[in-house]
């Protein structure tokens, strides 16, 4: 699935809640270690998610510190890394629209 095809709805859910894109992006970022030019072409190039986190410059450090319930599974206990990993985004992506603070939100 290409991951350009779940980004509006990040978006979305985001924006529905009073957040904005921005946001959205900080937290891929934070996550990829993508700058925002290199998540534009990844979206530009409708890259699959294997593909994006493959490409990744470096994921996070913290992530292990993401924890909780996503889709009825904790993301700490997710065994399929590609899986995990894409449930951590949803899990930030969550937390974003249930209104925490960034700092809060990028482990900081």
């Amino acid at each position: 699935m290409p991951f350009a095809s779940v980004y509006p709805h990040y978006i979305n859910k985001a924006e529905k809640k009073g957040r904005t894109k921005e946001e959205v992006d900080s937290i891929i970022c934070w996550l990829t270690s993508y700058d925002k030019y290199s998540l534009q072409k990844q979206l530009d190039n409708k890259t699959d998610f294997e593909t994006f986190f493959e490409e990744a410059p470096q994921i996070h450090p913290n992530v292990s510190k993401i924890k909780g319930v996503i889709c009825g599974y904790r993301v700490e206990e997710i065994e399929d890394d590609l899986m995990q990993k894409i449930r951590y985004l949803d899990k930030l992506i969550d937390e974003l629209a249930k209104g925490k603070k960034m700092e809060k939100i990028l482990r900081n």
